[in-house]
């Protein structure tokens, strides 16, 4: 029975350095895969996610629909009108609450604009993205943004200085001519 026992009795020793070897191993690849996770996150920003305003950076738009307007055209016997629906694609809700406190004074002048045009220029595609693009300096013209024309006689540092508009475009909703 004794050479049973003196057998028996290194089996259990190398089972123990077995589990503390993969012990060890386990340890090891758990701290690789940490420090390639932690070096991982730090080459996209910060691990607490201080970097993540600046990956956000770019603003989501704020869309401000306009009443639809009906407008005589400009044709010959004034027969012919349009209705328009417009939307605004505005920078931010802030530019929003600006735009609504000069809203009679934009409405008026893409009344004044839509009314010189004839329905002939307005069935043309290009004819539409003139008066968008019209309607766009009416819009910021009260805003006092990017409005004005400068004047090619003035001098250059005489020109008014003008902020980029708020306004990023118009957009039509509805578009109907008789």
């Amino acid at each position: 029975m004794a050479a049973t026992n003196s057998a028996a009795a290194p089996a259990p020793a190398k089972s123990k350095k077995l589990i503390v070897i993969g012990a060890l191993v386990a340890l090891l690849v758990v701290a690789v895969a940490a420090v390639l996770l932690v070096m991982t996150n730090k080459s996209q920003g910060d691990v607490y996610g201080e970097d993540a305003p600046a990956k956000t950076a770019t603003l989501v738009p704020t869309f401000l629909p306009l009443e639809n307007m009906v407008v005589n055209l400009a044709d010959p016997g004034g027969d012919r009108f349009a209705q328009i629906g417009i939307t605004l694609e505005l920078q931010d809700e802030a530019t929003s609450t600006l735009v609504k406190q000069y809203m009679p004074s934009i409405r008026n002048g893409v009344l004044m604009l839509v009314s010189q045009r004839t329905a002939d220029e307005l069935l043309l595609r290009e004819g539409k993205e003139k008066l968008a693009a019209d309607i766009l300096r009416e819009v910021t013209r009260p805003m006092g943004a990017g409005s004005a024309r400068a004047d090619a006689s003035e001098p250059e540092d005489d020109r008014p200085r003008r902020r980029s508009s708020p306004v990023r475009r118009v957009l039509f909703s509805s578009f109907i001519i008789q």
